[in-house]
């Protein structure tokens, strides 16, 4: 294969760290990569990656994100099966290449961006760290990040424009800071995310539900809760914990919103569609701004100016004598000057009505000092 410029790979291993055995059979792979009993870390400018990464996904890692300098990205994540099931990610996940597959209970999802231009130089390392979150939210049920996926096979022309989108989960409009990151890390259309969440319900915040979860949790059968709390007291399990948290907020969300219509399902040519009319009211909104903008900062410096004028006016001699001798130190500072009054007094002789007498008097400073080319071509740029 042809030696790459950039390429960078990072492995996470989130439920369980890796044994010393491990960590010596990735070794094998790299002698210079940064491996730890939770990561795998290395990038490079000469050859290539030798290890195989849906293999080592299978097998040692949780999350694995890759940074390649021509444009590709690729995030992978593996949650247990019974955290996230095949059949609910291959609803958001079309496509050979990002379709999810399960392996020894193990569900894997791959994200992959390709920005064939290559488009900003963009280092992988800390990439990882504020994506990897991402994760926790899935396994809490959270579907957000699916759908996003979806949204970026939509964006890249993988899918057809009669296609129906799958169920917008609730939250869209209000994405977490790591949702924030992969909107930003698979290139997503800001414009799209938008347009998509204006069919997505609130999200429940359980946080503020204290009162409801304990109501909740008294219900739960007496034996199903001391399973929980031994697994979780002797840190065997903690996901039985995430398991429960689903529960509740699946149970919570359809008894609150069990009677609420479900929105229409749109395709996805009128999501494309309605993000690029969403896009042209922002540029249009924008251009109204900025004319705004500039028409008040141009109110703003002729009300300057009127003052500026008023304080100097009268003073016609004096300002005529000090171009003259601006002009004879023959610095080019001094031409500066020289022309910014010149211009004061064509506003002055403009105002009160003596514009020929201006342009008299400058055409003969302008025969006098014709073998000065550096302040004629200045007083030709001020328009003089």
């Amino acid at each position: 294969e042809l030696m790459s410029e950039y390429q960078y790979y990072e492995f996470q291993a989130i439920d369980r760290p890796l044994s010393e055995k491990e960590m010596s059979e990735l070794r094998a792979y790299s002698s210079r990569a940064r491996i730890t009993p939770t990561s795998f870390i290395n990038d490079y400018s000469w050859g290539n990656f030798r290890g195989d990464e849906d293999g080592w996904m299978e097998k040692y890692f949780d999350a694995f994100l890759y940074v390649a300098n021509w444009g590709t990205r690729v995030l992978k994540l593996r949650l247990p099966s019974r955290l996230l099931d095949l059949e609910t990610a291959r609803l958001y996940c079309p496509g050979k290449r990002k379709s999810p597959r399960e392996k020894n209970g193990k569900v894997i999802l791959t994200f992959v961006s390709d920005d064939e231009g290559g488009g900003e130089w963009v280092e992988g390392e800390g990439w990882l760290s504020s994506l990897i979150s991402v994760r926790a939210e899935l396994a809490r049920g959270d579907k957000r990040s699916l759908y996003l996926g979806w949204l970026h096979c939509a964006q890249s022309g993988e899918l057809d424009d009669e296609d129906v989108e799958p169920p917008v989960p609730p939250g869209l409009g209000q994405l977490s800071a790591s949702l924030e990151s992969l909107v930003k890390y698979l290139r997503i259309d800001e414009d799209l995310v938008d347009v998509a969440a204006q069919t997505s319900r609130p999200m429940v915040d359980v946080r503020g539900k204290q009162e409801e979860i304990r109501k909740w949790v008294g219900k739960l059968p007496a034996d199903e809760k001391d399973a929980v709390l031994t697994r979780l007291i002797a840190g065997e399990d903690v996901s039985s914990a995430t398991e429960l948290l689903r529960r509740f907020i699946r149970e919570y969300d359809q008894e609150n919103q069990g009677a609420a219509e479900e929105p229409r399902r749109r395709i996805v040519g009128e999501l494309l569609r309605s993000a690029k009319e969403l896009a042209e009211q922002r540029r249009q909104l924008a251009a109204k701004k900025a004319a705004e903008e500039k028409a008040r900062r141009e109110r703003e410096a002729a009300i300057l100016r009127v003052k500026h004028l008023d304080q100097i006016g009268g003073r016609e001699p004096e300002l005529w004598n000090e171009v003259e001798n601006l002009i004879l130190t023959k610095q080019p500072k001094s031409y500066d000057s020289a022309v910014e009054l010149l211009m004061d007094l064509h506003d002055l002789a403009a105002r009160d009505g003596k514009s020929d007498e201006f342009r008299t008097r400058l055409n003969a400073i302008c025969v006098t000092h014709a073998r000065k080319p550096s302040l004629i071509e200045r007083l030709r740029k001020a328009g003089l």
